[in-house]
């Protein structure tokens, strides 16, 4: 029999709109604090949720905020598919597939939620800014409960409350230019390692990236609301943050009343008592010498910075709209290696971009020798609707596409292996993670350089920082010995 067609009551229905995302009328932020309506709370007592998350660092900071605000409503985390009774995607717009493969995990929950009529599903992230996801939403999922996007995450117990008690649904996207909200309860995913949300958004607007659409314009975290946060992580024990954004050389450009950037934060925090500071993603445009000069301070800055290259041709980071050249790249690589002896350095490239010939492609192989690249995330080029670069002509077959990709991550793995033998031997710091996956009775961590190690020891050195002797190089992890 065929299956009756779902038709959503829609209490709400606020779709994004590109044109007011590409908007940047003004550089005022507004500054919220959490707070929920009492009769939102205890809405999730003796039920189960579940967080499905897709995406890069910051997608995993908005869903450990996201359990945090759905355990304060009393709702348990579950495993169990067939018992939640709230899922949430939380998702990524960089790539296709990413899109094919929640819209994948959301039909098989569709079964489950045929044995459960009671699950609500949620879809929620970059994904959910898009314009033609709402189309797709609702031609084809219709059953999807709730929709939410990147700026509106504190307005979850509301959305809730609406889908259950009032037998509706809910689309909600916001394409303002954002605001920042401080307070929202977060459960973190590890006890030792956090991270640290310092700005919101991105005024790049590369010609073939819909982040800047999806999460909103530069918008930076007030310095004493961040410093405490690490003060408060500090206290309870956690040795390593990762500051993040999605441009963090950006942070502090939108202050209209103080002068204090992404140098200075860097500073302070490099003078609190916690183990390790790390940071991503960060934009060679505005990799300025006061912050290589901060990162050189060393100490608890570590040595290692991902700084996403995309394309080693002028021509072709023109048409990215990079905002830098080649050789402008270079000199900062250089300067960096020459302030920061030893430093690790990783990237991001884009092979089978527009119109990239195959002279042009040959000089990002080249770029990625010269810098000498210590590991890399490589991706065919990726149209995504909205942005510019996705109307381009584009004449290459598939083939081409992949052997690009081929040819060039060859490149990147010699540059992983190289740059791992440099350490044969040598005593490094290791911060313990847990165990192996693969082998209970390892340890695995991660080297200053964020280099991964594996090694044996007692499970109870998890949390702590040890120093471990290197005495075997894989192109992407080491083997160590633990030294006593």
């Amino acid at each position: 029999m065929k299956e009756k067609k779902i038709k959503p009551n829609y209490i709400l229905c606020n779709e994004p709109s590109l044109k007011d995302a590409r908007k940047r009328l003004t550089k005022e932020v507004l500054y919220n604090t959490f707070n929920v309506d009492p009769k939102y709370l205890n809405l999730g007592v003796s039920k189960y949720y579940m967080v499905k998350t897709y995406g890069c660092q910051g997608n995993l900071a908005d869903s450990e905020h996201i359990k945090g605000i759905l355990e304060y409503l009393g709702y348990v985390e579950t495993q169990d598919e067939l018992k939640c009774n709230v899922v949430i995607f939380n998702t990524c717009a960089i790539r296709e597939n990413a899109e094919e493969r929640v819209f994948g995990e959301i039909g098989r929950f569709n079964i489950y939620r045929k044995k459960n009529p009671n699950m609500i599903i949620c879809l929620c992230g970059c994904m959910a800014q898009e314009e033609h996801t709402i189309d797709v939403i609702k031609k084809t999922y219709p059953y999807i409960n709730i929709v939410f996007g990147t700026h509106n995450i504190d307005q979850l117990p509301k959305y809730l409350y609406d889908a259950e008690k009032l037998n509706g649904s809910v689309i909600d996207l916001i394409s303002s230019e954002g605001y920042i909200t401080e307070g929202i309860p977060v459960i973190r995913d590890h006890p030792y390692k956090a991270w640290v949300n310092i700005m919101f958004g991105c005024d790049e607007f590369c010609t073939y990236c819909i982040v800047p659409y999806t999460r909103g314009k530069e918008r930076s975290r007030k310095p004493d609301d961040i410093i405490n946060e690490v003060k408060d992580l500090i206290s309870k024990g956690y040795k390593e943050i990762t500051l993040l954004g999605q441009n963090v050389n950006a942070y502090g450009k939108d202050f209209t009343d103080i002068k204090y950037s992404f140098a200075n934060l860097l500073t302070d925090l490099h003078n609190l008592p916690i183990a390790r500071i790390r940071f991503t993603t960060s934009h060679p445009h505005d990799l300025d010498n006061d912050t290589i000069n901060a990162m050189a301070l060393g100490g608890n800055i570590m040595p290692h910075l991902h700084l996403p290259v995309q394309s080693g041709n002028n021509r072709i980071l023109h048409k990215m709209n990079r905002k830098y050249t080649r050789e402008e790249y270079l000199s900062k690589i250089h300067k960096l290696k020459e302030l920061i002896p030893g430093i690790s350095i990783t990237t991001d490239i884009i092979v089978a971009f527009p119109g990239e010939t195959i002279d042009e492609f040959n000089d990002t192989l080249s770029l990625v020798k010269e810098a000498e690249f210590e590991g890399g995330y490589t991706f065919i080029y990726s149209p995504r609707i909205g942005t510019p670069a996705a109307t381009y002509e584009n004449n290459l077959t598939e083939d081409e596409k992949h052997q690009r990709l081929d040819k060039l991550n060859e490149y990147i793995n010699e540059g992983f292996l190289k740059g791992r033998l440099r350490f044969k031997d040598q005593i490094v710091d290791v911060l313990v993670d847990g165990s192996s996956k693969s082998n209970d009775s390892t340890l695995t961590g991660y080297t200053p350089h964020n280099m991964l190690i594996n090694f044996y020891g007692d499970k109870s050195l998890i949390g702590q920082i040890v120093k471990v002797k290197i005495i075997d190089v894989k192109t992407w992890s080491f083997t160590g010995e633990l030294v006593k």
